[in-house]
């Protein structure tokens, strides 16, 4: 017998542990069935279970469980990121704790180190998605520094570069000082911070000058130009001429382009190439030198403008300027300035909102910077991509992220591949003493070459750099399966099914898995890009540490259960859009499951079990007939919503169907019918029963997986329902009958519960019910269903009604007949007709409020999104509830 309370905890942890020990989760490339396969976005292994992971890997395990019914081959593989910049943080900071730092240990200690951290602490998000029931097959996980994907990266690294794509180039990157690396652009995080706006100005070369408007002093050391748009007016003149640049002395063109904004400060920007994004586009357009005047840790180096420092005239400028030597680009600023006022040289300053950008691990300050850097020619590579997106070979869901690929897609740049970091893997390039370079798959490999083109055997040096974190990311789907070698599971899972993954990286990572499969394996890497959105709190807003809303989703697991937590999450998740979550929405499902337990429990004690050769189209009675048909809809909806990736609409359908349909209705109007003495008619019911309990636990053990097994194996089902099939269509006779009377029935109790709530008849009270006017067949449905109607209804007897509607009654229209319930006595009319009085007229005064807020120019304009629709939300609800009371008020007959 099932306890009297579902408790998750009891349950979990064992039964996943026995699914995975019998091996339910195994892939099997020889097996039968339609492939399907999903790959992990592979979490970093640095990583904790966030609410981001949560909503991505339930996603994954719905469609992964829903196809395991379906009879089809799957393959779900799992695996982590070594997450370079993110590891090499941790175990930086853990020998830091012990005195020790990286340089002290050397490379290769160090990399021990990292190792000894992932093979003790690495890993633990992957024991925490076990917790939230994620069915992959573990004994495939892969991790991306893993010897065969490691060698798969050296054999795609050394194609590419044959092929002329990877290069190394001198451009500018985003550049953490801390770490003295580049990194991603991912790995940047803007943030809004009040500045200022410095008015400098510089001298015009044949008298006058010229002021520039800058955020950043500290890099006109580096200035070689003075940008103002052609058709600005105000410096026709000028353009062709030079400037002289204060403190330094160096004479500098000013140039006409676009990038200049004639409406922002004086219309005149000064050009720092090795120091701006747009200022090295402007200076490759206008043939500028790039001067760098910051060192790899953000400290001014004066090495690239030597001679120009030699030739400063003024010995005192001369001297100030050499001191800044080896100054922090942050204290730099604060000198430049004050030496510029000393000068009279700033016009003025003013207060100023920019963008700031910050390392997103470590939080230090981003600094462009130019380098020379690995890169792949990302737009050779790009065209097949963009060309599966418009032939539909790869579809996005939502389609409207297509939009947001091409953009991303036809304006590429070169990607940056190179990070100065020691954990990753390490770029496969060895330089002779003289800076030849030789890319190959080893050490030995590397020699050969050396010696071929050199003629005679030579010292090497391998490249002391590693490979962005997004290059192995980007072999994923094929490396994981064996690549470079043909082995049964790539012939059998590539390309793969679905990719689940939020918007954010479509192109740093989506895009880059389309571009590589395509070029490697000459197929895309997956048939479908699923994207979800963000996780928000209750009120819209992203949740964070700092602003205190962040929900664990382990800690929901702790309290709720898993079962409630993936319903809620599923229940929530629309196509593309954000999901507001909070604890509320759990607490909500973990009732829904109750309910289906509480059911389970009241089919157990009227002797409801699994009918071994039960055939649905045995079945005779109304209701038995109807809850099959009602049945084989809501199977049809849920299987259709999985199809269309809509997993509300698909947690929708069970919801429905359980608590409103099997619970509230079926069991409720059965419940004499399982008493009767008619052994026949309980019979068919408590097989029709089991069934449909079993079609329930099918349908909905992809969201809830722990308490449908539960059930499923107190039932006698089967020995575990992870192998059970998703039900399929019955073959029944023609329901429409039984379909039409059932839902009479159903209108019938819900009418009078609606009049009798409305009108406020307390529930211990039954009242009457007059039919007048009423057919045959609703007579004879009456008559049959009458204990049932008494029961539901609250409704003490049933009565034909001949004459005039009697005074102070209610009424409703059913079909042909009017619906009569006599309140006389019942309620105090008076007060009740008061009472629905005072209600609307509250209803309306609150209708009118929130009418002239929505009406208000000023408020629609100033108020956030969910604001204006949370009111929008209100103003709906208050006038359904007054047509409602205004509909109640109209019942009472006074005639």
């Amino acid at each position: 017998m099932l306890d009297k309370t579902f408790n998750p905890a009891d349950c979990e942890a064992k039964l996943y542990d026995e699914w995975e020990k019998a091996g339910l989760f195994k892939a099997d490339p020889e097996a039968p069935g339609k492939p399907f396969s999903i790959m992990f976005p592979p979490p970093n292994v640095t990583g904790t279970l966030h609410f981001g992971h949560a909503l991505n890997f339930v996603l994954q395990d719905i469609l992964i469980r829903w196809q395991r019914e379906h009879g089809s081959n799957v393959l779900w593989q799992p695996g982590t990121d070594h997450a370079g910049i993110a590891t090499q943080m941790v175990v930086e900071r853990e020998l830091d704790k012990s005195g020790v730092s990286r340089k002290t240990i050397g490379r290769d200690a160090f990399v021990e180190r990292v190792w000894e951290w992932k093979s003790q602490s690495g890993g633990e998000i992957v024991r925490q998605l076990r917790t939230l029931g994620a069915s992959a097959d573990w004994s495939r996980e892969r991790f991306t520094m893993d010897e065969g994907l490691s060698q798969a990266v050296r054999e795609v690294f050394v194609s590419l570069h044959n092929e002329g794509i990877i290069y190394r180039d001198k451009r500018l990157v985003n550049w953490d000082p801390v770490f003295r690396s580049a990194i991603s652009d991912l790995e940047v995080e803007n943030r809004e911070t009040r500045g200022s706006m410095w008015y400098i100005r510089y001298d015009l070369e044949y008298g006058n000058q010229i002021t520039v408007g800058t955020t950043r002093p500290e890099t006109m050391l580096g200035d070689v130009a003075v940008a103002v748009h052609p058709d600005d007016e105000r410096y026709q003149h000028l353009i062709g001429s030079y400037a002289i640049l204060p403190l330094i002395g160096r004479r500098i063109p000013i140039v006409a382009d676009t990038y200049s904004d004639p409406e922002k400060g004086t219309g005149a920007v000064k050009i720092t190439p090795a120091h701006d994004f747009n200022d090295f586009e402007l200076g490759r357009r206008h043939d500028l030198p790039a001067l760098s005047i910051l060192d790899e840790a953000g400290h001014i180096d004066l090495s690239d403008i030597e001679s120009d420092v030699a030739d400063i005239a003024d010995s005192a400028t001369s001297d100030f300027v050499r001191s800044l030597q080896g100054v922090d680009r942050t204290v730099a600023r604060k000198l430049i300035v004050e030496e510029l006022e000393r000068i009279d040289a700033i016009e003025k300053i003013e207060p100023h909102m920019l963008q700031v950008p910050h390392a997103e691990r470590g939080g230090a300050i981003v600094e462009p910077r130019l380098t020379t850097q690995w890169y792949c020619d990302a737009k050779r590579l790009a065209g097949p991509a963009i060309a599966a997106v418009e032939s539909a070979k790869v579809k996005f869901e939502p389609r409207q992220w297509e939009n947001t690929f091409y953009a991303w897609m036809h304006d590429i740049q070169p990607w940056c591949i190179s990070r100065q970091l020691w954990w990753g893997h390490r770029i496969p390039a060895w330089y002779s003493p003289d800076g030849d370079v030789f890319v190959a798959r080893s050490e030995s490999e590397a020699r050969a070459l050396a010696e071929e083109k050199l003629g005679s055997s030579v010292d090497l040096h391998q490249d002391e750099d590693v490979l962005d974190t997004w290059f192995s990311s980007a072999l994923w789907p094929f490396t994981t399966l064996g690549w470079p070698e043909k082995t049964d599971e790539l012939a059998r899972y590539y390309p793969t099914s679905v990719l689940v993954t939020g918007f954010d990286i479509i192109f740093f990572w989506v895009a880059r898995m389309m571009m590589m499969g395509l070029h490697f394996m000459g197929e895309v890497p997956f048939e479908t890009v699923l994207i979800h959105g963000l996780v928000r709190d209750e009120r819209g807003q992203k949740m964070s540490k700092s602003k205190g809303n962040g929900l664990d989703p382990l800690d929901l697991v702790a309290e709720f259960g898993a079962d409630a937590t993936r319903m809620a999450i599923c229940a929530l998740t629309g196509p593309g859009r954000d999901i507001k979550f909070g604890k509320a929405r759990v607490e909500e499902h973990r009732s829904f499951i109750t309910k289906l337990w509480n059911a389970a429990r009241l089919c157990e004690m009227n002797g409801v079990q699994p009918i071994a050769d039960f055939d649905p189209g045995s079945v005779k009675s109304a209701l038995g007939l109807w809850i099959l048909a009602e049945a084989q809809g809501a199977v049809e909806a849920a299987d259709l919503a999985l199809k269309s990736y809509r997993f509300d609409e698909y947690a929708a359908a069970c919801y429905r169907f359980v608590w409103n349909t099997f619970c509230d209705w079926f069991l409720e109007l059965a419940k004499p019918t399982l008493s009767s003495e008619n052994l026949l008619e309980a019979e068919e019911i408590r097989a029709v029963a089991a069934h449909v309990l079993g079609v329930i636990l099918r349908m909905m053990h992809p969201v809830v997986p722990f308490v449908t097994e539960v059930i499923w194996r107190e039932f006698g089902f089967g020995t575990s329902i992870g192998i059970a099939a998703w039900p399929v269509q019955s073959d029944i006779p023609d329901t429409s009958s039984a379909e039409a009377e059932i839902g009479w029935l159903i209108r019938l109790i819900t009418e009078v519960r609606v009049i009798r709530s409305e009108m406020n008849v307390p529930p211990s009270q039954k009242s009457p019910l007059l039919l007048k006017d009423a057919s045959a067949l609703t007579r004879n449905r009456a008559a049959h269903w009458s204990d049932v109607i008494s029961r539901m209804a609250r409704v003490s007897e049933i009565k034909l009604s001949e004459g005039d509607i009697p005074k102070f009654a209610a009424q409703s229209i059913l079909d042909e007949a009017t619906l009569i319930i006599p309140l006389e006595g019942l309620i105090d009319l008076n007060a009740e007709r008061n009472r629905l009085g005072k209600e609307i007229d509250k209803l309306a005064k609150e209708i009118d409020k929130v009418e002239r807020k929505l009406a208000n120019d000023d408020f629609m304009a100033r108020a956030k999104p969910e604001v204006i629709a949370e009111n929008r939300q209100r103003f709906d609800s208050f006038k359904h509830d007054q047509d409602r009371l205004k509909a109640a008020l109209a019942r009472i007959n006074l005639s």
